[in-house]
């Protein structure tokens, strides 16, 4: 059970990892400001509450593992990683720029508290897989968390890692669908309609809890419930709105990867700061 306190801690810092993404994205630049924000409170519940981290260490073989399938949102990786002390908050500011800490997608040869170089969408989730299993031979009982997007979804090599991870019995595996129904150009349903969701991985052999993307205290309750499944990995279907935080971005593909105007900008920064 998740106490109030917890939960509002980690709600202010959802919105602190907001505000960050803001400010890498800028003004005149493209950057990915909606499924960033879409994923802030998952995020946020993992990486302040849930899992076992060590920052001083981030090889530590007891940690547990979050892999961002969805590279493309690496910003808000960036930020909780920044505010966990991986690296100086400072390092934020250069963000996507020549030969900087933080690069577009995440680079685990580059950047602190990065387990994998992800972004070629679909490869995400064999490679939670592979660690999942690497960490039962290890006879580790630390824990593999993999976030996908829905357009994700439409890549065949998802559905091999589908249909693997039953098959091994992956329970230290978690996979968290960020469902906010939009891809680059467009609605899911218009563009590649890969619902419904929940009878698809059900199908395959998950576990499959549903929740509120942007609810604290029902996140956490879902990562806890994941907890106690045994024998078979667990996806979490999370509803979630891209943009979420900043309304003239909300449920819009214009800011999967779009640019913002300096009013825009300000007006953004305005939502999301504490």
């Amino acid at each position: 059970m998740t106490d109030h306190e917890t939960i509002a801690r980690i709600e202010r810092m959802a919105q602190r990892l907001r505000g960050h993404v803001v400010d890498m994205v800028g003004a005149g630049r493209a950057g990915h400001l909606g499924g960033s924000l879409s994923a802030a409170d998952i995020v946020a519940a993992l990486y302040f509450s849930k899992m076992r981290l060590n920052p001083a260490d981030p090889r530590d073989p007891a940690r547990d593992r979050f892999i961002l399938s969805k590279g493309h949102a690496a910003l808000i990786q960036y930020a909780a990683l920044a505010e966990l002390g991986y690296f100086p908050i400072s390092e934020l500011a250069k963000a996507k720029t020549l030969d900087a800490l933080l690069q577009g997608h995440p680079d685990a040869g580059r950047t602190p508290g990065v387990e994998a170089n992800t972004g070629s969408l679909g490869q995400g989730l064999s490679i939670a897989c592979g660690m999942a299993l690497g960490l039962r031979l290890d006879r580790s009982d630390s824990k593999v968390y993999v976030m996908i997007g829905d357009g994700e979804m439409a890549e065949g090599q998802i559905w091999e890692a589908a249909m693997a991870a039953p098959f091994y019995k992956l329970d230290n595996l978690v996979a968290i669908l960020d469902k906010n129904n939009i891809q680059a150009t467009g609605r899911i349903g218009q563009r590649f309609d890969t619902n419904p969701v929940p009878e698809k991985w059900a199908a395959f052999g998950w576990e499959v809890l549903e929740t509120d993307g942007h609810n604290i205290g029902e996140i956490q309750r879902v990562l806890d419930t994941a907890d106690t499944i045994k024998g078979k990995p667990v996806m979490i279907i999370a509803h979630t709105v891209k943009g979420k935080g900043v309304d003239f971005a909300e449920d819009a593909a214009a800011f999967h990867n779009g640019i913002l105007t300096q009013e825009q900008y300000e007006s953004a920064v305005r939502q999301t700061r504490m």
